[in-house]
């Protein structure tokens, strides 16, 4: 018994070079599989022209085949990051279908994950269509048990929403996720209203559906996980959820959310205040625009898309906001 470069045989006394086995590829042991019944005469497949009779006793004892080859680490590769989606796929709610509830909706079933949500108002045929299973009752909703709750309501509306939620329907050790632009306001109203055994995570994509109707690739995502129960099923749930927009090609920053609610002051609040002003001139293209005017443009474009709920949001529930907004006042003397 030998075996050949691309074939394991049992039974050959003379070589399976002489039975016109080619010497091409080899699978790794661990890939080699049985082959069914059909395939296991050689001669209709890799057998040179015309053998001689000595040539062809020889082939026939070249019929046992242990393993081809073909495309098998290709269907390896495939067959794993089936079994790894499988295994990493969540059962996530969203409370608050809105514009961006749908825009995580879809980006979440694009990966595997299974989305159930609660909304005010009635999207059964459009979550639907997205193959997203939609309860306008909010006590139906928890009582699907998701492993994973996001709030993607607005910022003022955050906690009412929250109190409406029959959070006592849920399973203890749910996972609590907000998606606002704010960080702080959310941290303290989790830590006070939910349940002490539930895992939060503050989470802000900084991005929305007009910036990532494409590619997320190299967008900045931000988190923090402000509190994670004991227990590794607890530690590879989050670990997953953080996975979805690592797969997506976002930027992954961990930071406390006052860190981010100081930083954000100085970058998302100046923006969008400086976008809005500029948008109450009705500023309009010319033939002869600057770089930097187009750019002043593009700036109002992607601020005033946004609403004035969510800029007042950006204002009144971040104290560093209202300092860097009040600074111009206090410095006026400066200028």
């Amino acid at each position: 018994m030998h075996q050949s470069a691309s074939l394991k045989c049992q039974g050959c006394s003379t070589g399976c070079a002489q039975a016109g086995v080619g010497s091409s590829f080899l699978a790794p042991p661990q890939q080699r599989v049985q082959l069914p019944q059909q395939f296991t005469n050689l001669r209709n497949f890799v057998a040179k022209p015309p053998l001689s009779s000595s040539r062809r006793a020889s082939a026939a004892s070249c019929r046992k085949v242990f393993a081809l080859d073909a495309a098998m680490p290709f269907d390896y590769e495939a067959k794993a990051n089936a079994r790894h989606k499988q295994q990493t796929a969540l059962r996530v709610g969203i409370v608050g279908f809105g514009t961006f509830g749908q825009f995580l909706a879809k980006r979440l079933i694009s990966q595997g994950h299974k989305v159930i949500a609660t909304s005010r108002g009635e999207y059964f045929e459009l979550a639907q269509s997205l193959g997203v299973h939609f309860f306008q009752d909010a006590d139906d909703f928890a009582e699907e048990h998701p492993e994973v709750v996001i709030l993607a309501s607005s910022i003022l509306s955050t906690e009412a929403v929250l109190n409406s939620l029959p959070v006592q329907r849920l399973k203890r050790s749910t996972l609590f996720v907000d998606v606002l632009s704010v960080k702080e306001f959310p941290k303290r109203l989790f830590l006070a209203k939910l349940p002490a055994q539930m895992d939060i995570l503050c989470t802000h994509p900084m991005f929305g559906p007009d910036s990532g109707s494409g590619s997320w690739n190299n967008l900045n995502f931000m988190y923090e996980k402000v509190r994670i129960g004991a227990g590794a099923n607890r530690r590879k749930r989050v670990d997953a959820f953080l996975q979805f927009f690592e797969r997506e090609g976002c930027q992954m920053v961990e930071m406390s959310c006052e860190e981010h609610d100081r930083q954000a002051a100085s970058t998302q609040f100046i923006t969008h205040t400086v976008g809005r002003v500029l948008g109450a001139m009705e500023l309009q293209a010319t033939p002869i625009d600057t770089r930097g005017f187009k750019s002043l443009l593009d700036l109002v474009s992607n601020t005033t898309n946004d609403s004035f709920e969510l800029y007042y949001g950006l204002f009144m529930y971040n104290q560093a906001s209202q300092r860097k907004a009040s600074l111009p006042l206090s410095s006026q003397d400066a200028f």
